[in-house]
């Protein structure tokens, strides 16, 4: 079987880490680039085995995630998220990939969790990612937030979830709301978006539309309305925060 790499970007993830780091003890080598943590993440990270690099010049997760791809050295990679878990199921076609690959990269389906419970509807599943692939041979676009990998080439589909334990509450959600629209108007500001405020309202009824309804989030239960309310609310802040940036371009809002 070809050598793999697993990469992961921290800050903060002590109550992720070693849940994230133990399901790819399979792993050749397994590097974890941190941007600055205050907890003990990195302490726990060393403690499983992992190799630890720290680069707190953060500007944003596609540039961070492709420091960390600069530090493996095996034949594969896998790029994860500290609260991202490698299934049994997904392992054993990940060792299988590896053993006879038919392709430079894969993607498998991701399964997240929203306050305990995991969403098979609402636009969170299958939410198709690619992370697999042979280093070298691709990276991640330097999106500030939201970024993919960039593969020039036919991509390989595994069938068994990657597990997301996205928000552990709901607490996680607001501060994770806030964070991610921040860093989402500071992108679309830069590529020259424009915003006023009836466009933030008009996304935000649409994303509050398109989960529940178009997406069957109401089949998630009340979980699903929940969630297709806080999709609502992330959007509109996301847009409302690049219109206040508008009316005063060059003040940059933080991003981690």
């Amino acid at each position: 079987m070809a050598s793999l790499s697993v990469t992961v970007i921290t800050k903060n993830e002590a109550h992720n880490i070693e849940d994230c780091l133990r399901s790819v003890a399979f792993a050749n080598e397994v590097v974890v680039l941190d941007s600055g943590s205050t907890d003990d993440t990195v302490q726990r990270a060393r403690s499983m085995g992992a190799g630890v690099h720290v680069s707190p010049d953060w500007q944003g997760f596609g540039i961070q995630k492709n420091r960390a791809l600069a530090l493996a050295s095996s034949d594969w990679v896998l790029s994860l998220d500290a609260d991202e878990r490698v299934s049994s199921e997904l392992q054993a076609e990940i060792r299988a990939a590896l053993a006879a690959p038919s392709f430079d990269a894969y993607s498998f389906p991701r399964l997240s969790s929203y306050c305990g419970q995991y969403m098979h509807h609402s636009d969170w599943y299958p939410d198709r990612v690619t992370r697999l692939f042979r280093r070298n041979s691709a990276q991640f676009s330097n999106d500030l937030v939201h970024e993919k990998i960039v593969a020039p080439f036919d991509i390989g589909r595994l069938r068994s979830p990657l597990l997301h334990e996205s928000f552990r509450d709901f607490e996680a959600v607001l501060e994770k709301v806030n964070r991610y629209s921040t860093a989402g108007a500071q992108s679309l500001l830069e590529k020259g978006a424009t915003a006023s405020l009836s466009k933030a309202l008009g996304h935000g009824l649409w994303a509050f539309i398109r989960t529940y309804f178009l997406r069957l989030g109401f089949m998630d239960g009340r979980m699903g309305f929940v969630l297709a309310v806080s999709n609502a609310e992330g959007t509109y802040y996301r847009y409302l925060k690049l219109w206040l940036l508008r009316q005063n371009v060059g003040k940059v809002l933080p991003l981690q």
